[in-house]
Parts: C-alpha cells; structure tokens; sequence
C-alpha cells in the first residue's frame, strides 16, 4: 500500500487489509510506504487514526516509511493508492519495477477506470470517512478475490 507521505491512506489501508487477511486466515503480511519520505518515522496522522479506531484497527504503533527499490522485490503486490504515487513509484522503482505486481489500489473496485484515492490530508475529518469506507469496500474485494485461489 503506497501513497505520498505513507500518513494518511497508505496506513489506513495496511490496517484495514491486514484484519481482514487474519479474520479470513489469510497469512498474509501486510505493509505500507510512502513515495516522499517527508515524514519517515512518524505515526499516521491523528485524524487516520481516530477514524481506524472507530472501527476497530489501531494502527497507532505503525511509522511512515519510504518506499524503496528493495521492496519491489520483497512484495507479491504492491499498490498505489494514486496515479500521481504511481508515477513516483516508477521512478523510485526504476529496472526493479514490475508492471505484473503494480497496480492501482482502486482497480480491485473498479477495473479499468484509473480511479485514485483521495487524499484526504488536508481536510476535515468527513473526508477521512470518506476514504476509510472507500479503502474497506477495496480490501474487502482483494480478500474475495485472493481468498478464492
């Protein structure tokens, strides 16, 4: 799970998944990562937090990391919660970058549409709602989809 700054979306997504994985049996490790690196180290941001927490994940403990070249040989899959992040991802990815294991996040819910996550970072705590529920319907189509084979 990438986004920019790996504070918002991205550790929102790595909690959502990585219940859902345990709940279905999945084993399954779960990560996320940012493509700036601007906040390396620091915990999600407190409205991701506090909107997790009220539906059931801490993803307190998590710290924003930089995504780099090394993880495109450690992941199965990796996704971008956004053109813009993709785009980045390519660069930062550069020969080890994978077109079979990178994808749009959205594209679980809606193929074909190149549909981004908003960023919910410099808004209000709606729109931090908004993008949870967004990121749950996603993850919940991965786990039927992956959970099938």
């Amino acid at each position: 799970m990438v986004c920019l700054g790996n504070i918002c979306r991205s550790p929102i997504a790595e909690g959502i998944l990585q219940q859902k994985a345990n709940k279905a049996g999945l084993n399954w490790s779960v990560d996320s990562a940012g493509t700036n690196g601007f906040y390396n180290g620091e915990s999600p941001h407190p409205l991701s937090q506090k909107v997790s927490k009220a539906n059931g994940i801490d993803i307190s403990n998590q710290q924003s990391r930089k995504l780099t070249k090394e993880d495109f040989k450690k992941f199965d899959i990796i996704y971008a919660m956004a053109n813009d992040v993709l785009a980045h991802m390519k660069e930062i990815g550069g020969k080890d970058f994978d077109d079979n294991k990178v994808s749009l996040f959205l594209e679980e819910l809606y193929p074909g549409e190149c549909r981004n996550v908003p960023d919910p970072w410099s808004g209000k705590e709606d729109g931090y709602v908004k993008v949870y529920d967004l990121i749950d319907k996603t993850c919940e189509a991965i786990i039927n989809k992956y959970s099938k084979k």
